[in-house]
């Protein structure tokens, strides 16, 4: 940190008292030597915090606890108590991963993780973390994924799972199982948020903080008495989604939250900083980042050495050992810790010649001491103005003995052997509950206290103080008024002689709802920094931007009609230039009906091709999640986001969309398409039957004149065609002349429907061939269903055979079909052999993207109207029903290039 440039620019009102001090401080080094010197400025930096006075922020602290002994508050609980319940924890979670892979070897899960954390949970659930049953929200709880063994452990313990459960553990399939991680998806009651993708989970914690501030400020729920607690491995910190959203914790000062960090200092294959002290890198980047750090890496056993440290040999010791030697020392003897550890220095050794050998390997880290822990919480639950984070030291396996504990391989360990869970009942001091006739069964026994015993009645008293069982996920939500018909029938007439563009008229859908009585209050526009570009900026000015702090300055644009307006009650999440931060944010929008009984309806835009590709694990684990609520791609498409090139142009997000079950990913063409979209998906997900769904929804930029909804058919089939997938757009003109037998079939999706009518005319007028169009605003929902009912024929041979929806509608047409997007060929082929019986052809935006207009990027893609011609007489011609001449008189006469490089395989 450069700070001598800033005292050398400020003026010295009394140099002789300024020179006084310094020297007075190169005495104090020059005579007591310069530990002691770094101990002086130490507190006189503590004195100038409780005076107020400022001074740059120092990011890093020596290594050790941040709260002295002297400081620690009275430990309120039953310690024998909350030891026997770790016992029982410990021994469980280690016994339920070596059953499941005596059973099926290889089937896996994680001894380690839970083994470093149990004290930190424990001191947790025992005085920490609120529950649901009082009828309050909770606080919530993001454990981290491999440490699911002691969380199920814990809820066997208190009777909530039963032995049958924990013998299924990743063994769902067959029913009454447990899913190897926090999958909310796979056990809904229980789990409520996703982790174990490493880095989501802190992202999502920090996300959910400030969304409880939100949903506060805004008067939609009370979450003033939740806490997030997000629990983190020291390794997960090399995922940049974990440090993602640090600075936004920090500068929403979200002292709602809580962060520990499990700091065992071990990644998957080996140290975390083998050469470094993780511990003093994440303080430095977390303190830099505006959070309050409470640093617990000693036990209470180190506390009367360093109080002894006078000559402070020991701290410095602390501070230069790399964390590759305390893993080092965390597998060795009390000899091997004696000489290398304290050896070298002979004040050192001194330090600890009244211990054994034994008692120097007994030292503990100070993730494993409650009473530090709880001090810890303690401090970070009552701090104010600040996220804090709590850096527990620990050892990877602690307890699991010396063939498991802080080795490398460690992670990969998934069993251990009757030798191993002897010593690890020695260990545990459990040899009365588990006598050597428990171990003659094959598989190693299960233990938890009697209903009714001293232990289990603390730990269950506990838990009813704290406001019941945690982790719990609970829908209490009841379902909301559906908004008024006239938010979206305004769409149902189009847009006459005006041009617009789908996301206009999204826009002014989104401003509807927000307006609307009923559901407006609840409806939350996530935008990252694009607001402008998708058409939002009356938005701004009506509902304004969310700030917490509200508007401390004057904008701008502050005089003109359409001004950047925040405010504390804003309504609108301007997440800034951070698609990760704002899927995140979507994510707990999208389960505040399960987290607090509270729905809101997210409605998240974003460029589409920043959405599943960039974040696509983050939709992953919010349908896990089972989040509901609205992803908007705009500026869909390979070509209609003409000029932007290759990084922008989007033609595969609708199949990266495929992928995820629980999304319903739809690309209309017209405004009325998307209205009724948005009215079904409200319907579906928070009235009735409340969906764990997610509507994916392309919007385009083009501009062109939005058609009405088609005339002369029934309102209610073409609407139930467009959320199934297909319907009827345009009747093939009729053709009066010989050969008005050749007809065809175009799909069209998107804005491809304007080379679709197009090319309509042409095959009309110039080759008498008769097409019908259909729009097809759903490829994933057609080829779902056609998937169901292929499954449904397959097993049910002597039952009358189903037809799929795509078969059905498309029965009433006739002719080859090809179908054309502004989207890889590979979307319209999901349903290519559902078409067996008919001449398919797929054309598509394959290849990476262009700048350019967006008439040479369709002629470039061969998505345009002459291509579309040119694909339906080649099919007829393949057909016989025309020559294969024509085919070729028609491509010339188009003005096709056909000797121009696929774009697909254009480098």
């Amino acid at each position: 940190m450069i700070i001598d440039g800033f005292s050398h620019q400020i003026p010295d009102i009394d140099p002789q008292e300024t020179t006084e001090w310094v020297d007075s401080f190169n005495s104090l080094v020059d005579g007591k030597g310069k530990s002691r010197a770094s101990y002086i400025l130490l507190r006189l930096l503590e004195a100038a915090r409780s005076s107020q006075v400022g001074f740059p922020a120092t990011v890093s602290t020596p290594y050790i606890n941040s709260i002295p002994p002297e400081q620690q508050p009275w430990f309120p609980g039953d310690e024998e108590m909350e030891r026997q319940i770790r016992r029982y924890i410990r021994w469980n979670a280690a016994v339920m991963v070596t059953r499941a892979n005596m059973k099926s070897d290889g089937i896996g899960g994680h001894l380690a993780t839970y083994a470093s954390s149990a004290t930190l949970y424990e001191v947790g659930f025992n005085h920490f973390f609120k529950g649901k049953s009082n009828g309050g929200p909770g606080d919530q709880v993001f454990f981290q994924g491999h440490a699911s063994p002691g969380i199920y452990s814990r809820a066997f313990v208190e009777g909530r799972l039963s032995e049958a459960q924990l013998d299924n553990y990743r063994m769902e399939t067959g029913g009454n199982g447990l899913p190897s991680y926090p999958h909310p998806r796979c056990l809904p009651d229980f789990w409520e948020f996703p982790t174990v993708s490493m880095g989501i989970g802190p992202l999502t914690a920090i996300n959910q903080a400030y969304f409880n501030r939100y949903l506060q400020n805004r008067q939609l729920c009370d979450t003033s008495e939740s806490t997030v607690w997000a629990f983190v491995g020291d390794g997960e910190f090399d995922e940049p989604e974990t440090t993602a959203g640090l600075s936004l914790a920090g500068r929403e000062k979200l002292d709602n939250l809580v962060m520990v960090v499990n700091c065992n200092l071990q990644r998957l294959d080996g140290p975390v900083r083998g050469n470094g002290k993780i511990i003093q890198e994440l303080e430095a980047t977390l303190r830099g980042s505006g959070w309050n750090v409470i640093k617990v890496i000693w036990g209470s056993a180190w506390d009367e050495l360093l109080a002894r440290d006078i000559d402070g040999v020991l701290l410095n010791k602390m501070n230069s050992t790399c964390d590759g030697e305390f893993q080092k020392l965390a597998t060795e003897t009390g000899a091997y810790i004696r000489e290398h550890f304290f050896g070298p220095d002979p004040r050192l050794r001194r330090l600890v010649e009244h211990l054994s050998d034994d008692e120097l390997v007994k030292l503990p880290r100070g993730g494993h001491d409650y009473k530090k822990l709880y001090a810890a919480y303690k401090a970070a639950t009552e701090h104010s103005g600040a996220p804090t984070a709590i850096l527990a030291k620990t050892v990877k396996g602690w307890t699991l003995g010396s063939g498991i504990e802080a080795r490398n391989a460690t992670h990969q360990i998934k069993k251990m052997s009757r030798d191993q869970l002897l010593a690890l009942r020695e260990t545990l001091d459990l040899d009365l509950e588990l006598p050597d006739s428990a171990f003659e069964t094959k598989l190693p026994p299960y233990i938890r206290p009697k209903p009714g015993s001293d232990v289990y009645e603390y730990m269950i008293q506990k838990r009813r103080s704290l406001g019941g069982n945690s982790p719990s996920r609970t829908v209490k939500a009841s379902p909301l008024p559906m908004p008024a018909q006239a938010c979206f029938k305004e769409f149902y007439q189009g847009s006459g002689r005006v041009s617009a563009s789908t996301t206009m008229a999204f826009a002014k859908l989104l401003k509807n709802l927000v307006r609307d009585p009923s559901i407006g209050n609840r409806v939350v526009p996530i935008i990252p920094d694009e607001a402008r570009t998708f058409g939002l900026e009356s938005l701004i000015k009506d509902v304004k931007i969310y700030a917490s702090q509200g508007q401390r300055y004057t904008p701008v644009d502050a005089g003109l009609l359409l001004s950047y307006e925040e405010g504390v009650d804003g309504q609108i999440l301007e997440e800034g230039i951070t698609e990760a931060g704002s899927m995140a944010t979507f994510q707990v929008a999208g389960t505040s009906y399960s987290t607090f009984g509270c729905p809101t309806i997210p409605f998240y835009m974003f460029y589409s091709m920043f959405g599943f590709q960039r974040t696509g694990d983050q939709i992953w684990a919010a349908s896990d999640a089972r989040s509901r609520g609205f992803l908007i791609g705009g500026t869909a498409g390979r070509t209609t986001l003409m000029g932007e090139g290759l990084q922008h142009n989007d033609g595969h997000s609708l199949l990266l969309a495929s992928t995820v079950p629980s999304v319903r990913a739809y690309d209309p063409a017209f405004a009325y398409e998307m209205a009724i979209l948005v009215e079904h998906g409200i319907n579906e997900m928070y009235g009735v039957p409340q969906k764990d769904e997610i509507y994916y929804i392309t919007l385009y930029n083009e501009n062109y004149q939005m058609p009405a909804m088609p005339e002369g058919v029934d309102f209610e089939e073409v609407k139930a065609g467009i959320i199934n997938g297909i319907y009827l757009f345009r009747q093939a003109p009729s053709i009066e002349n010989e050969n008005g037998n050749l007809r065809a079939t175009i799909l069209f999706s998107g804005t491809a429907w304007l080379a679709a009518v197009e090319a309509q005319k042409i095959l009309t007028e110039r080759y008498s061939v008769a097409a019908d169009l259909y729009s097809v605003t759903s490829y994933k929902s057609l080829r779902e269903d056609a998937l169901e009912t292929e499954r449904y024929n397959r097993l049910h041979p002597l039952s009358a055979p189903r037809q799929s929806t795509i078969s059905s509608v498309l029965d009433a047409s006739s002719g080859p079909i090809l179908a054309v997007s502004d989207f890889m060929k590979a979307v319209p082929d999901q349903v290519g052999r559902f078409l067996a019986n008919r001449n398919f052809t797929p054309l598509g935006t394959d290849g990476f993207g262009r700048s350019d207009t967006r008439e040479n990027l369709r002629r470039y893609f061969e998505i345009d109207a002459p291509q579309i011609v040119v694909g339906i007489l080649n099919s007829l011609a393949q057909e016989k029903l025309v020559p294969m001449t024509l085919v070729q008189s028609a491509i010339d006469e188009l003005g096709i290039d056909a000797s121009k490089t696929d774009p697909l395989r254009t480098i």
